[in-house]
């Protein structure tokens, strides 16, 4: 989530998908997407709409399953640009290397310490997403040295040891591989004491490296002296490509976020790359527009910030505040309405709270 304020030819798209990314995940703390109806049954379109802001039960795939992975991918992203910039400022590779040994560990330690916050007490869930990029940072940088084929080969055989362990795992009750805490994820889990949250897994940190590795790989792409459209089309076959194997996959191998099943990282990281690939087209090659990469841009420089004041419960403050006014204001729509506006209202002073933070040149990174 690291990134220089002070930027020079930088890959626009990366910042806007990042804060677009971002952008989406501080709404979900205003429940904006909780408030809204998200029952498909109703056979309405803002339903259907809002169904794909909410994670897909077990087997399938919504848009924000994406929302993971779409991090995973990014970080890697940005590797390539900040290893260089580290090595044109002099740093060594032993220096390179503990810097990236500590922030994998603060990544790690902060992702486990917000799920203590809410029940007040030590727990044990390695499952959100900074722990999890804490994991997939790390393996990233050991193997990005390397040439293309072996992270190529090498982000395969995550996904080939994951499909194994979940397949042929022996323990008694453990053994249904694409059964709801009845594999492998829910087991391991279990064996230092996690406890299991509605399928999801700590585990899913191994697969999902084949995301960051990905990320690396565009990233050096992105760096290199091909020309733009180029790039555009090789970023369009491969996350197609992938799309298409991922889906062809399932029943075989169901798509199963919660505990990242072979065919679910596939799926999402073609999308991943699709999705950069857009915007990339949009922002680097046409530059359609000048203005709304800033409004995703003050996102993304403080990314780290907002997303851990949302999760310890600045949303909920923003919105104690502005509730008693909104309430009398808004009502007349009924609760629905005035909850709506409230979360609206919430999600655009989280935004300006970015925003002042960008214009005041304060930047919180690790």
């Amino acid at each position: 989530m690291e990134m220089n304020p002070n930027p020079q030819d930088r890959i626009l798209s990366i910042d806007i998908f990042r804060g677009f990314t971002m952008f989406l995940l501080i709404g979900e703390f205003t429940g904006l997407y909780s408030i809204i109806p998200h029952d498909v049954s109703d056979g309405g379109i803002i339903s259907a709409i809002n169904t794909q802001f909410h994670h897909h039960p077990w087997n399938g795939l919504r848009f924000w399953d994406l929302i993971q992975p779409y991090f995973m991918f990014i970080v890697g992203l940005s590797m390539p640009f900040a290893i260089s910039g580290r090595i044109k400022k002099g740093n060594t590779s032993r220096q390179i290397f503990i810097h990236v040994l500590k922030r994998s560990f603060i990544l790690f330690f902060m992702g486990w310490a917000l799920y203590c916050i809410g029940p007040g007490k030590i727990t044990f869930f390695f499952q959100n997403v900074l722990a999890q990029i804490g994991v997939t940072y790390l393996i990233a940088y050991l193997v990005m040295a390397r040439s293309f084929k072996f992270q190529i080969l090498f982000s395969l055989g995550l996904l080939a040891l994951t499909e194994m362990l979940y397949r042929f795992f022996p323990v008694e009750g453990f053994n249904h591989a694409f059964v709801i805490d009845e594999n492998f994820g829910t087991w391991f889990d279990l064996l230092y004491d996690g406890k299991s949250d509605g399928g999801w897994v700590s585990f899913n940190a191994i697969p999902t490296a084949a995301h960051t590795i990905w990320g690396v790989l565009v990233g050096k792409l992105l760096m290199s002296d091909e020309p733009a459209m180029k790039k555009f089309k090789q970023l369009l076959i491969a996350g197609s490509l992938l799309v298409v194997v991922g889906y062809s996959m399932d029943p075989f191998t169901p798509i199963i976020k919660r505990i990242s099943t072979s065919s679910f990282v596939i799926v999402s990281g073609g999308w991943s790359i699709i999705t950069l690939a857009l915007l990339f087209w949009i922002a680097d090659i046409k530059k359609l527009n000048k203005r709304w990469p800033l409004f995703f841009g003050v996102v993304s420089m403080n990314s780290l910030f907002i997303y851990l004041f949302s999760h310890v419960g600045g949303a909920e403050l923003i919105e104690s505040i502005l509730h008693p006014f909104t309430y009398a204001l808004f009502d007349w729509g009924g609760e629905l309405s005035a909850q709506i506006i409230t979360s609206l209202l919430v999600w655009g002073v989280l935004w300006g709270l970015c925003y002042w933070m960008y214009r005041q040149r304060l930047f919180i990174k690790i």
